[in-house]
């Protein structure tokens, strides 16, 4: 009884207005946050950091982005970078629990019809109260926290000669980084060095996976390894399948495009060139590391790392995007329509028109961010299109990849990308779910009309 209520009334307090109680709380963590970095102890210089690049930073990793107009490890001090990481956890932890519990409550309401795929989605967690669930995403990000952090560590120990003291605190910040999609490093050139090394880009990619895949979506794979006869639900299976899809897409243009470019891939031999075109194509949905010089891409690869980058990973997952499910109800919905069949069909399941509805808002508005803040920093800066549009993708992808323009920005167009950046990580989560929980019947409804379309 007594653990019963405290859930009961988190869930109420979401139910009644999701967008301000997330964005509130994000917002007072930025804001304590940016305190803190301003104070002397944040800096290596033992000198006070000017008030926005200490908001960049907090929104950065509270977003879990990765963009920044400082260097992480050569501007911050050990204090700094601990801030830095307690953000980046805080922020990972609080999309993954907040969006999991918004997930319950969309099921909750939605699970009736067979129909609804918000309701198929969740069924596997509206049995659990939120304390259960909550404790649940806990143990997951610091079980594969952990474990990446182990492998990091004594490989940094081994192959780079480090001390134990300095391997473990730069296993377990990267550990951190990479299971929260947030692309924080502590080196200038990020992953480049290790670009060929396996022992260290593919724990980073593991974790970036895991946690891009969303919490139901293992809940589910969890379920389905101590039941199996149970299937996997229709979101569960278009995430991972989307996601496997664009991973070994994003990988075989990217090798393709670069694979000659001396700036990038062309040194490398044909497995390091492997390795760093597959650890692109999955840290572009939503890390932010890089291994390859991004400002030193071609671009037809910027044009490639732009559509995965918006797309982002899986709902009430780290990653940011759009999310893999919204582009693929996008996808059936053009299919369906190029058929002429008169419903949408995912799979074994009929989509609901509202479902089709809450993906065609969340993709229109996220563009119409998008070409916003673009047109913005066109204004207020001589940058290119190619290089502003990818800064601005990541930043509300909530990537953190960058040609390397970030720190030349003025403060009016950093600002704009601290906005993005803010509505990148929480918008799709708020809006999908305020779309999903809202229901407001008319008593009539007007005649019919086609429109011409094209």
């Amino acid at each position: 009884m007594d653990q019963a209520a405290p859930s009961a009334h988190l869930l109420n307090r979401l139910v009644a207005n999701p967008a301000r109680t997330v964005m509130l709380g994000f917002a007072a963590t930025i804001a304590l946050g940016t305190l803190v970095l301003m104070t002397p102890f944040a800096a290596e210089s033992r000198e006070s950091t000017d008030a926005l690049t200490a908001l960049f930073t907090a929104t950065s990793a509270t977003c879990v982005t990765g963009l920044v107009t400082v260097d992480t490890g050569g501007h911050w001090s050990t204090f700094g970078e601990l801030v830095i990481l307690a953000l980046i956890q805080v922020g990972g932890l609080g999309v993954m629990s907040v969006a999991t519990l918004l997930v319950m409550l969309i099921g909750r309401r939605l699970s009736a019809p067979a129909g609804v795929l918000t309701g198929a989605e969740a069924r596997s967690l509206t049995q659990r109260t939120p304390g259960q669930v909550l404790v649940g995403v806990l143990r997951f990000t610091l079980a594969v926290e952990l474990v990446s952090a182990v492998v990091l560590t004594v490989r940094l120990r081994i192959a780079y000669h480090e001390g134990w003291g300095e391997a473990i605190y730069s296993g377990v910040f990267h550990s951190v980084s990479a299971f929260n999609n947030a692309g924080f490093g502590l080196l200038p050139d990020s992953a480049v060095q290790w670009a060929q090394d396996p022992w260290m880009c593919l724990p980073l990619m593991i974790s970036v996976m895991v946690g891009g895949l969303g919490f139901p979506v293992w809940w589910e794979l969890f379920r389905h390894w101590r039941e199996p006869y149970r299937r996997w639900t229709i979101h569960a299976t278009i995430t991972i399948w989307g996601s496997v899809v664009l991973w070994v897409v994003g990988t075989l243009l990217f090798a393709v495009v670069e694979w000659d470019n001396d700036r990038t891939l062309g040194p490398m031999g044909t497995g390091g060139k492997i390795l760093a075109a597959a650890f692109q194509s999955v840290v572009a949905r939503t890390a932010g590391f890089n291994s390859v010089d991004i400002g030193a891409v071609r671009q037809e690869s910027l044009l490639l790392l732009d559509g995965l980058m918006f797309i982002g990973g899986g709902s009430a997952g780290t990653a940011g995007g759009i999310k893999v499910a919204t582009f693929a109800i996008l996808g059936f919905v053009i299919w369906a329509e190029l058929r002429g069949e008169p419903t949408v069909r995912v799979l074994t399941r009929r989509l609901s028109p509202a479902n089709m509805r809450q993906a065609l808002t969340v993709a229109l508005l996220g563009t119409g961010l998008v070409a916003a803040a673009t047109g913005a920093l066109l204004v207020l800066t001589p940058l290119r299109l190619d290089v502003v549009l990818f800064e601005v993708i990541s930043a509300f992808g909530t990537v953190g990849m960058s040609t390397g323009i970030t720190a030349d920005i003025p403060p009016a167009g950093q600002l704009i990308l601290v906005a993005m950046m803010f509505l990148g990580r929480l918008g799709p989560i708020t809006l999908g779910a305020a779309l999903a929980l809202r229901n407001r019947p008319r008593r009539f409804e007007v005649p019919e009309e086609r429109i011409l379309v094209g």
